[in-house]
């Protein structure tokens, strides 16, 4: 199974980017999707979710209004369009893949892949 986030880059605060995470080796319209961050120093979170059929999404609180999670299942892809970027969404991004029968908020997954580094400066 691969993952691989692309996307990310160096913004200043109010602007916008899109990630991307292409999937392949798994039968992508079966697994719910993921987006965490890490920022140096801190523990990773769960920024968005989105279930197998897009059907069902997960924010957490700080991102609400700002980022949307979305897939397209024929193309093995989810999106992440982060509106509104402030220095605290600086971190690196990752997808990940998990089952898609835990709900959608769960953190637990069982596919993660390499991140992608968004920078937000003032």
């Amino acid at each position: 199974v691969q993952l691989q986030a692309s996307g990310g880059g160096s913004v200043q605060t109010g602007g916008s980017l899109r990630l991307s995470c292409a999937a392949s080796g798994l039968t992508f319209s079966l697994f719910r999707m993921g987006w965490f961050r890490q920022a140096p120093g801190m523990e990773r979170e769960l920024v968005a979710a989105i279930s197998w059929s897009g059907g069902s999404t997960y924010y957490v609180d700080s991102v609400k209004g700002r980022f949307t999670i979305s897939r397209d299942n024929a193309k093995n892809t989810v999106f992440l369009q982060m509106n509104s970027l402030k220095l605290e969404d600086t971190a690196i991004y990752s997808c990940a893949a998990g089952i898609r029968t835990m709900h959608v908020s769960s953190p637990a997954y069982l596919y993660w892949g390499q991140g992608t580094l968004v920078t937000v400066s003032s």
